[in-house]
């Protein structure tokens, strides 16, 4: 098990910023802490949701196409 090292100080989605991801943690100062993290987190694709103390990917969003209504009408000068 890997370990999350977490920033209060940014917030992200509903939670925390991921800032690290170690094998073996180390001393570092508050309000940053570590948390168990499974082999397949990442730091800043995964974030702390202190409501459940949990690490949760950051959803993905797909950028929406927005298709034209209609023709601009010609201009001639």
């Amino acid at each position: 098990m890997k370990k999350a090292l977490i920033s209060p100080n940014e917030p992200v989605e509903s939670g925390y910023r991921v800032a690290e991801v170690i094998d073996v943690a180390f001393e570092v100062a508050e309000p940053l802490f570590w948390f168990d993290c499974a082999d397949d987190v990442v730091a800043d694709q995964f974030y702390y949701d202190p409501t459940d103390k949990s690490i949760k990917a950051v959803p993905i969003f797909e950028p929406k196409i927005v298709k034209p209504v209609g023709s601009a009408p010609n201009v001639t000068a």
